[in-house]
């Protein structure tokens, strides 16, 4: 199967995103009141749940909600009806949760496994762009107040001689399963700081202005763990909205066995084997997190013994 084409966790949502409504206020303003409209409730990053998952707003209680929201965006079309998001954070978190008729607040990662694929996708779509409009309340330009605009897509500086259109900023990072050279079997794994003690995950940072996906793989290969690669190719990637990431996978091949950690980011790195890694699956030991791009790529490594 090609890895590219595969979906991983908060990927692969159906839902329409409808970019055409986005710059029809009329229109959203209609639909934001049609009694088959839903409404998803957030609060501080947190989906609202009650003993079915998250809760899905509708008609008087979505009015309800609504009313006490900070923002409320625009998420897309479920075929013929539309989704909404809502931001109750300004609430304390137990008049938020009575409000939405739910009864508790959850992260949206405790509850990969439990939804269905498209309904964590929608949900940390939510997460994502609502944490976004509470970080971005001014212009970084003038410092005016900005507004929503664009269906809860972009904010409005309101600046008269400003007037920016600021939009969401989406922080690219890599993430990469590092071979050592020859055919030994092998891959590296970093323990990073603050990290527990016999905790093990693949290499990942931040993509840098001017560098291009590629470039950032062998320069954070080498700055942390001072480990030269070649032959980086594309795995996959994933919509990490904690809080704007995307998660672009890759395997690269060490030209040497020597490993020198910065002692900052990773405190130390060590080479496997699959059958080491068997072993500590099956003690119990993740590799890597469920929901993210670095399980598959170390699931997906062990397979091809």
């Amino acid at each position: 199967m090609d890895t590219a084409e595969r979906v991983l966790a908060y990927g692969g949502g159906s839902l329409d995103r409808a970019g055409p409504l986005r710059t029809d206020p009329t229109r959203l303003g209609a639909l934001l009141t049609e009694s088959t409209t839903v409404l998803l409730p957030m609060w501080r990053d947190r989906c609202l749940v009650d003993g079915h998952g998250p809760v899905r707003l509708s008609a008087e209680r979505a009015a309800l909600v609504r009313s006490a929201a900070g923002e409320t965006v625009f998420l897309g079309l479920d075929g013929e009806t539309a989704v909404f998001a809502a931001d109750l954070s300004a609430l304390p978190e137990r008049s938020a949760v009575e409000m939405a008729g739910a009864v508790r607040s959850v992260d949206v990662r405790a509850l990969v496994g439990r939804l269905e694929p498209g309904d964590a996708a929608v949900h940390a779509y939510a997460r994502g762009l609502l944490h976004w409009h509470r970080q971005q309340r001014f212009c970084g330009t003038c410092g005016a107040p900005a507004v929503a605009d664009g269906g809860g897509h972009l904010r409005t500086c309101t600046g008269t001689e400003c007037e920016r259109l600021l939009f969401p900023r989406i922080e690219p990072a890599i993430i990469v399963l590092v071979e050592a050279p020859g055919r030994s079997g092998r891959c590296l794994l970093a323990r990073h700081a603050g990290a527990a003690e016999d905790a093990y995950s693949t290499l990942a940072g931040f993509v840098e202005i001017g560098e291009s996906l590629e470039d950032a793989v062998r320069r954070e290969m080498g700055e942390e763990a001072g480990v030269t690669v070649t032959d980086v190719t594309y795995q996959g990637s994933q919509a990490w909205p904690f809080p704007a990431g995307l998660m672009v996978g890759f395997r690269a091949t060490a030209t040497s066995d020597e490993v020198r950690v910065d002692g900052e980011e990773l405190l130390e790195a060590r080479w496997f084997t699959r059958a080491e890694l068997r072993d500590r699956a099956a003690s119990g030991r993740p590799l890597g997190r469920v929901d993210s791009i670095d399980h598959r790529l170390l699931t997906d490594w062990l397979a091809e013994s």
